[in-house]
């Protein structure tokens, strides 16, 4: 077996060699792992232990070095597990022959599956970019075929009319050729300025996901302070406030396995498709999101559960197979970044809800440290409310790709609605 990969560049442009690639990622996750595991059972790299019912006061906060070494894990941790995530699911897929009936249909599958258990193309970006940008004055020519193609024939991209601006970059010049052929920085191949556009139309799609991510974090936050305000006993035993979030986890599996064995066998018949589209599937795990910010209790977990099910998987078969096939680990990397991004909008919404709630020191606002004191509630809709505008965008975002009929539309809105008109 060759050690080189054909559609799969390094940072110098190069094939990629199988040998020494994705050697650092484990031990960034092994690393961090030993940094969790070391922080739980130091004693110097924790707080005290308290009683917080007890004596509230008396509970002495973790020092700068102490959140410093959280933090350092964390991030260790996230470095990891990001790397790894953004190329397993690449190289999951490539293992499925595209040009197979029955493998693609089984590719499907494996979205699922990848869920339960969970070159730099980023040069070439730039070379196109750089050559676009050098050559803003010159006119794109009036026929295609006048652009500088150089990839053979069965592997290249056929030009579109979308962001005419990057076909500049195809525009043959003077100095655009040296020794050993055009300089990639001034001169970019048709195929290479589609690969481009590509990626830069999973953009207003994926900028859409973010809200879901904000959502889902704001439910893993507040939900164990709510658990913990609750009557959690059973007889002598007090189940942890964290653990309510088996609800979610169980929403999840749950659902993957209903659509697994029922739902996609049921639409492969009806539509001859094995499940819904992924941008069909995102919809859905949108419009869930949102309900379940509406809803209450152990529903909210079900329909966030729920909702995640159907967007993860829907998120990454779509920046996979919508991306080019030299951009895959890029493509999911930019999937995992949107998760990234919603878990900071979600600090920053915190931040400025408090803000703007709090009318004096000794108001609580919505977000008080007791729920019991604060307005959830208010919160929770103020959520729903931005994802009813979210969905909205989504589906502005998608009107062109054909994965996702109009039909839907009233389909998918009537719900939003309503709720919405329940909050307002």
């Amino acid at each position: 077996m060759s050690l080189t990969v054909a559609d799969a560049l390094d940072y110098k442009g190069f094939p990629a060699d199988r040998s020494n690639t994705g050697g650092w990622i484990p031990a960034a996750l092994i690393l961090g792992d030993w940094h969790i595991a070391s922080a739980t059972k130091l004693p110097q790299l924790r707080p005290a232990p308290c009683n917080r019912s007890a004596a509230p006061h008396a509970c002495k906060p973790a020092n700068g070095f102490q959140m410093g070494i959280l933090y350092l894990t964390i991030y260790v941790i996230e470095l990891g597990t990001g790397g790894l995530k953004s190329s397993v699911s690449g190289f999951g897929t490539d293992q499925f022959d595209e040009k197979d009936e029955k493998e693609r249909s089984q590719m499907a599958y494996f979205f699922n599956r990848y869920k339960k258990s969970l070159g730099s193309p980023i040069v070439q970006i730039f070379q196109v970019l750089v050559a676009a940008m050098n050559k803003r004055k010159m006119e794109v020519p009036y026929s295609v075929e006048l652009l500088y193609e150089d990839i053979i024939k069965m592997s290249r991209i056929l030009h579109t009319d979308r962001f005419r601006f990057l076909d500049k970059a195809a525009i043959v010049g003077e100095g655009d050729f040296e020794r050993y052929g055009p300089n990639p920085w001034k001169l970019c191949s048709v195929t290479r300025v589609e690969e481009v556009k590509m990626m830069v139309g999973l953009l207003p799609i994926s900028a859409t996901t973010i809200i879901f991510w904000t959502t889902y974090a704001q439910m893993m936050t507040f939900s164990v302070e709510q658990a913990s305000t609750m009557e959690r006993s059973i007889r002598s035993f007090q189940i942890p406030a964290g653990s309510l979030t088996v609800f979610f986890v169980a929403a999840i599996l749950i659902t993957l396995a209903v659509y697994d064995h029922l739902v996609m066998p049921f639409w492969k018949k009806l539509k001859g498709k094995p499940g819904f589209s992924h941008l069909q599937r995102m919809a859905i795990g949108l419009v869930l999101s949102t309900l379940g910010m509406a809803a209450a209790a152990i529903a909210e977990f079900f329909l966030v559960g729920a909702g995640e099910a159907f967007s993860y998987t829907g998120q990454l078969d779509f920046f996979i197979t919508q991306s080019p096939k030299g951009m895959k680990t890029m493509s999911t990397g930019l999937f995992l970044s949107t998760l990234s991004l919603g878990f900071f909008v979600s600090s920053l919404l915190v931040a400025v809800v408090k803000s703007v709630t709090r009318s004096s020191n000794d108001d609580h606002g919505w977000l008080a440290d007791n729920i019991n004191h604060g307005r959830l509630d208010c919160f929770y809709g103020l959520l729903a409310v931005l994802g009813v505008i979210n969905f909205v965008l989504f589906l502005v975002s998608s009107a062109g790709n054909s994965n996702l009929p109009f039909k839907w539309t009233p389909l998918l809105m009537a719900p939003l609605v309503r709720t919405s008109a329940r909050l307002l």
